[in-house]
């Protein structure tokens, strides 16, 4: 299995979406919460780099997952803190 998946052309950090797609599934309400933002965070943060591609993933997660607002709002702010320092 490849370590990018492809939507629409694109190419997207294949494990940052399997992970999306696991904290939404099945319980809560949907959304992502802010421990789920955090484990977001600690995948995006594991290689201690922030690629081009795990930006583009981070957008795709942003506009295709549903967050509660507290969750967009730190995760937001956390990846931004991080990604200034990269």
């Amino acid at each position: 299995m490849s370590y990018y998946k492809e939507i629409d052309g694109k190419k997207y950090d294949r494990a940052l979406l399997e992970l999306a797609e696991k904290l939404t599934a099945g319980q809560g309400d949907g959304r992502l919460s802010k421990a789920d933002a955090d484990q977001l965070l600690e995948a995006v943060k594991d290689g201690d780099s922030y690629t081009d591609i795990e930006k583009a993933t981070v957008k795709y997660i942003r506009e295709n997952f549903s967050w509660t607002e507290a969750a967009d709002e730190h995760f937001r702010t956390e990846i931004r803190k991080w990604a200034a320092t990269k």
